[in-house]
């Protein structure tokens, strides 16, 4: 489906006008694409549906990149790299900060008001979480390299973007929010954990760091407002940033952050083992990353199974769920499979979750 926009506008002007934009024929274009994903996983089975991102350029970029003070560079950052199994691909992109950070009306409340009104399914907004900010601008160093001297000041800023940001779906009607994030696995993986250091931050105190400033962007939400957390290790045509298991950040993950779930990567040996889930509280739901958005082949019942058990060693069954490692599409290159790959995949984890907890 991401496909349709070039096939319709060609390469050149569907390039020119993603993201936030005032062209007629682009939004006719994307709001059939919008009702076809809607229908596709409805007809799948989901409680719960998104509008595949199929309005922005990137699964991060088109929030912030919308406010006053920051800018994208994509020649790249060679601190923060995409790798497969054959080692380093590319460098990820850069975020520069070029000046306060200011909230604009955001292309993300428009785009929900669209999803909200072509499904009777609970509408879900995905967003990036706030310290990604921090992360994909180089740490405390990155931060000082900009407009801000004083990184409290940064913080304070971003929180106030964010809130506004929360604030601005909640009005709108928006009841599940969830944030992604791959600053936490980064956290997770020694190289990273070394280039923090380099950056002048404490590994440790900045996992404390990131759960404060997600709280105080939580709490200015109203109440009935589901919020959750995915934990992504980097998803871009089949590449990855990170790898190493939750350990590191598991304590914090679970009992620092108020937010009623977390979505977990655990499709490859890179996640490492469920140990960390005998952290998980009472009253939170962790949801198995098990299927893969980055291999075409669908998972079998059996084996889908057979790691659920695994997991429900650690945590209750009932505190576990089951979905998609990462979305199928993080930029608009997407990842190697097709729509009806995607629409398999989809459907194995209805009918799976259907058989261990009796509902999708």
């Amino acid at each position: 489906m991401k496909l349709a926009r070039e096939r319709q506008l060609g390469p050149q002007t569907a390039d020119r006008h993603l993201g936030p934009h005032d062209d007629p024929d682009l939004r006719r274009v994307e709001d059939e694409c919008i009702r076809a994903a809607i229908a596709m996983q409805e007809r799948a089975g989901l409680n719960s549906v998104t509008d595949g991102e199929f309005r922005r350029r990137s699964w991060w970029l088109e929030l912030i990149m919308n406010w006053d003070g920051l800018a994208a560079d994509r020649t790249g950052n060679s601190d923060v790299v995409w790798r497969n199994q054959s080692g380093v691909q590319q460098a990820a992109s850069r975020l520069w900060i070029n000046g306060p950070i200011r909230w604009r009306e955001s292309p993300i409340v428009r785009a929900f008001t669209f999803l909200k009104a072509n499904t009777r399914r609970t509408p879900k907004v995905t967003i990036p979480a706030p310290m990604i900010l921090h992360m994909h601008a180089g740490g405390d160093k990155g931060v000082r390299e900009g407009h801000y001297k004083d990184v409290e000041q940064f913080w304070d800023d971003v929180v106030a973007a964010y809130r506004q940001e929360v604030v601005a779906l909640a009005a709108a009607g928006t009841t599940y929010i969830q944030f992604d994030d791959t600053c936490f696995p980064m956290l997770c993986d020694p190289l990273y954990r070394a280039t923090v250091a380099k950056w002048g931050n404490d590994p440790d105190r900045l996992v404390i760091e990131y759960a404060e400033r997600t709280n105080q962007v939580i709490a200015a939400l109203p109440d009935g407002v589901t919020v959750t957390l995915h934990q992504c290790r980097g998803n871009r045509e089949g590449n990855w940033m990170a790898e190493g298991g939750y350990d590191p950040v598991a304590d914090v993950l679970f009992n620092r952050i108020d937010v009623d779930g977390y979505f977990l990567e655990y499709d490859t040996p890179r996640a490492g083992s469920f140990a960390a889930l005998r952290l998980l509280p009472r009253g939170k739901k962790v949801v198995l990353g098990l299927v893969s958005s980055k291999d075409p082949r669908i998972e079998s019942v059996e084996g889908l199974k057979r790691r659920i058990d695994e997991a429900a060693k650690f945590a209750p069954i009932e505190q576990l769920g089951l979905s998609p490692q990462c979305g199928f599409a993080s930029s608009i290159q997407g990842n190697p499979l097709s729509e009806a790959d995607q629409e398999a995949k989809l459907a194995r984890i209805v009918d799976v979750a259907r058989d261990v907890w009796g509902n999708a």
